[in-house]
């Protein structure tokens, strides 16, 4: 389903490939920075494709919940 969708970071609006922490961890892990995003950040929505860069995130007040948060 996410596929449907361009990743992107709802904050800054950068994909993962031009997030240097994404493509360094996709480097580790031998894969694309979009499938690191899918697999390994938290704040993925696979239903919109957004999630926030760590510095987003930061930025954003480092919001949770009980049972995790994602990007709208």
């Amino acid at each position: 389903m996410f596929d449907l969708f361009p990743l992107v970071c709802a904050g800054c609006g950068r994909k993962p490939s031009e997030i240097d922490e994404y493509v360094t961890a996709a480097r580790v892990q031998r894969c694309s920075p979009d499938a690191y995003v899918r697999c390994e950040e938290g704040t993925f929505n696979s239903e919109t494709g957004h999630f926030l860069c760590t510095k987003c995130y930061i930025e954003a007040g480092l919001p949770a919940t009980r049972h995790g948060w994602i990007a709208p």
